[in-house]
């Protein structure tokens, strides 16, 4: 038989006492008598009701939900985002709904109309570009947005994460320093500013600094897979590259492995630095350097930013920069 859905309305008829009593005890408000609370309590518990969240928004217009969109949930660095952003929606009482857009533009649009649709309070968007259609998208809804881990080169979306130009030119002047005049730049599609705005712009400027001339041979533009990293070493060896920086953990272990499978020693013969130190830079051997980002903390800021945003507190800066860092392991000098 079909379990029926209890109503707050059974629940207060059980009780005895007015729905608004009921209301009052399941949101935890103090004017309700002790002993009329516990009674609530009871049925509540023996007829095993559950608030309808979106019936309970329809009310208060809020449904006590945000909306994460996700490019790719297998990726440790989404899932280490992800992580921050659920710890902090659960001290605040909100609920996530999870939507993975795989990084497909199209279906960014239409998990965005979804979330939407659901009425959701608000949304964090993680995706490597902003397309003018998304863009037009977020201007479009009264849904407070803000980007985690990602950036908006045109600053009118809320956003946290790490300076991306630093970082890139810590990491590969370090490359440099150990004698690497052919360091190759290896990331995913450049038409996401991370990639083609930012890092690419702190590659540049690096190599300038050293009087290193640069070579766009050495600028290749992959998905983030490990097996995209593992077919490289050809075109390494081509573009005769002694070091490389990678934007991405799992695209870097492919790299050292295709590397290891021709009998390449690194980092003796070749050195490796990736960016987001997530747990695979300690699980690959030789474990890799790395950019460290605070991913935990970027997820949990971008939902306390939300949070402000979607009670109507003013919001001194659109852009919150997270510090970064740079830890050595071995695949480096």
């Amino acid at each position: 038989m079909e379990k029926q859905t209890i109503t707050i309305y059974d629940v207060a008829h059980e009780a005895g006492v007015s729905m608004a009593t009921v209301s009052r005890v399941v949101n935890g408000n103090p004017n309700v008598k002790p002993a009329t609370r516990k009674k609530v309590l009871e049925v509540i518990d023996r007829l095993d009701y559950r608030p309808n969240a979106v019936a309970r928004g329809l009310a208060s217009k809020k449904t006590t939900t945000v909306g994460v969109i996700i490019p790719d949930v297998t990726n440790v660095y989404f899932s280490s985002l992800a992580r921050g952003i659920d710890d902090v929606a659960a001290m605040y009482k909100y609920n996530i709904i999870l939507a993975n857009s795989d990084g497909n533009p199209k279906k960014e649009i239409q998990v965005l109309n979804t979330l939407l649709a659901k009425q959701v309070d608000g949304i964090i968007f993680m995706g490597n570009n902003i397309t003018d259609d998304l863009r037009a998208q977020f201007e479009r809804s009264k849904t407070p947005i803000v980007l985690a881990g990602s950036v908006d080169p045109k600053e009118e979306v809320e956003s946290v994460h790490i300076d991306y130009v630093a970082a890139v030119e810590e990491a590969v002047s370090d490359l440099i320093n150990h004698g690497n005049k052919r360091v190759a730049f290896i990331s995913g599609p450049l038409s996401d500013p991370i990639n083609g705005q930012y890092r690419l712009k702190g590659y540049k400027s690096v190599l300038a600094k050293h009087g290193i001339e640069y070579d766009p041979e050495l600028v290749f533009e992959t998905d983030y897979s490990y097996r995209s990293g593992e077919i490289l070493w050809p075109a390494m060896v081509a573009a005769k590259a002694t070091a490389a920086f990678v934007g991405d953990d799992e695209l870097a272990a492919g790299v050292i492995n295709g590397a290891q499978d021709a009998g390449v020693k690194v980092p003796d013969e070749f050195e490796v630095i990736t960016s987001n130190n997530s747990k695979l830079t300690e699980i690959i051997r030789p474990q890799m350097s790395s950019i460290t980002q605070p991913l935990y903390d970027i997820g949990a800021v971008a939902m306390r930013f939300l949070t402000k945003m979607m009670n109507k507190e003013t919001v001194e800066e659109k852009t919150i920069e997270l510090p970064y860092g740079f830890i050595k392991r071995s695949s480096t000098k």
